[in-house]
């Protein structure tokens, strides 16, 4: 199967290419892509900035360069309470904007052309390494949420969202567009409002944050076919 990996950490990236055989890199559009096989797959690795508009161009860049079967997406996510706490991993069982509004006789979080909600296949939600993962949906904007008021506005949106990040829903929406699979597993990092120091509760959870994902997708990769 040929699958695409968009990680947020470059410790992911150092932990995951060693795995790489016949490992080769090449660089589209200022973006290195990381090539190999694992098992029965062929993986294509690549590390997208923050945000929307990076993200989007990272995973054009990577169906471009590389037709993936399935695009895998790990890093952090913000959590809201719901359903999930600091050092669970989610995975997105819907995936939507909480930024996005087109206008008068559009639905608020549906950008142009798609879905409310984007979904991945449930074949691949249903994989025996998400048994213990946290599912639901996952809220994206162009904004780090650091305030209970924040995490209140996305609930009011969406009253089941479990958690918030940056890039989901543009790597979903690029996905679809593009007519490729999507599935965005991440690791709650912090829940906004709940801490003093909600910042800083983020920041170093990166340090452990790299090593909950790997573990994760390894174990993906060995159960998809």
């Amino acid at each position: 199967m040929k699958i695409g990996i968009i990680v947020a950490m470059d410790k992911e990236l150092r932990l995951l290419l060693p795995l790489l055989e016949g490992h080769t890199t090449e660089t589209v559009n200022g973006i290195s892509i990381h090539r190999g096989t694992l098992g029965c797959h062929s993986l294509a690795v690549v590390k997208c900035g923050i945000g929307k508009v990076n993200a989007a161009i990272g995973a054009l860049t990577l169906i471009e360069a590389t037709a993936p079967q399935l695009v895998i997406n790990t890093g952090v996510a913000g959590g809201t309470g719901i359903g999930a706490r600091c050092g669970d991993v989610v995975a997105g069982a819907r995936v939507a904007y909480h930024d996005v509004w087109c206008g008068p006789g559009t639905n608020p979080g549906e950008a142009d052309g798609c879905p409310l909600f984007f979904t991945p296949p449930a074949p691949v939600l249903g994989l025996p390494a998400l048994d213990g993962v946290r599912k639901g949906l996952i809220a994206s904007g162009d904004i780090f949420i650091s305030k209970k008021s924040e995490v209140d506005t996305i609930l009011a949106m969406y009253p089941d969202a479990i958690a918030v990040d940056m890039e989901s829903a543009p790597l979903a929406q690029t996905c679809f567009k593009r007519g490729v699979d999507f599935l965005s597993v991440r690791v709650v990092s912090d829940t906004p409002g709940s801490s003093d120091d909600n910042v800083g509760q983020y920041e170093n959870f990166w340090e452990r944050a790299p090593h909950e994902t790997f573990g994760i997708v390894t174990r993906l990769l060995a159960e998809l076919h």
